[in-house]
């Protein structure tokens, strides 16, 4: 019996990527909003970050990926030694990897860590939830940048120490503030405050795999808000 094609086609993305950094082992860049990190089992969804990039870069491998609608900084290998190289970084938990997002309601506590346990929907592929049986660890330090009176957000700063599916959008979720826009978690009133996850990678640093040099990116959200 042949697999069923994933029923889901995304729309497509206009918006370019990126290249903040290149040299011959690796590149840096910062994903568009609302593009796969690789093309998806559907001949429609073959547009993404991986089919884009080995246009340019054909040897280009993904050391990490973003979600659909999650904006901002990834890293790309460009031979499989460097790939081996800093996809040891990421398995020792050395990267470190903060995130921009806008979350629905005012934060009261102004930083603090999240420690819920995540695991597999299994009745809603690609669905997370929190269980406290059967989930994987999930830490997520954050701490408020800013409370926007006028619509009702806050401003936050994640600092994920575990990298678990979907992490972010159900910690956020967890103490009852929704990250603004997500399509999965939270389809209420928050969601339709903006047109896009209020989900952005803004920082990225790691240790250049050949030279040991620290190498540090940041990146702007860019964020709006509708009307």
């Amino acid at each position: 019996m042949q697999p069923q094609a994933d029923p889901f086609i995304v729309p497509k993305c206009l918006e370019e990527i990126a290249v903040v950094f290149e040299d011959e082992h690796l590149i840096v860049i910062n994903k568009p909003t609302k593009l796969l990190s690789l093309s998806g089992k559907h001949p429609l969804n073959i547009d993404s970050v991986h089919h884009r990039i080995c246009k340019d870069f054909p040897t280009a491998t993904l050391i990490h990926r973003l979600d659909f609608g999650t904006s901002g900084l990834m890293l790309l290998a460009l031979n499989k030694d460097i790939n081996k190289l800093l996809c040891k970084q990421f398995s020792e938990r050395t990267v470190v990897k903060h995130y921009e997002a806008v979350l629905d309601g005012q934060v009261s506590q102004l930083e603090g860590e999240i420690d819920i346990p995540i695991t597999k929907d299994v009745e809603g592929f690609p669905l997370q939830k929190v269980c406290y049986d059967t989930g994987k660890i999930a830490k997520s330090q954050f701490e408020v940048i800013t409370f926007n009176a006028a619509n009702n957000t806050t401003t936050v700063r994640f600092k994920p120490s575990t990298g678990r599916t979907h992490q972010l959008r159900l910690h956020a979720l967890s103490f009852g503030h929704p990250i603004i826009g997500c399509d999965l978690y939270d389809k209420e009133q928050s969601f339709f405050k903006a047109d896009r996850l209020m989900l952005h990678a803004s920082f990225l640093q790691f240790l250049h795999p050949i030279s040991g040099d620290p190498m540090t990116f940041e990146s702007d959200s860019g964020f709006v808000f509708n009307d």
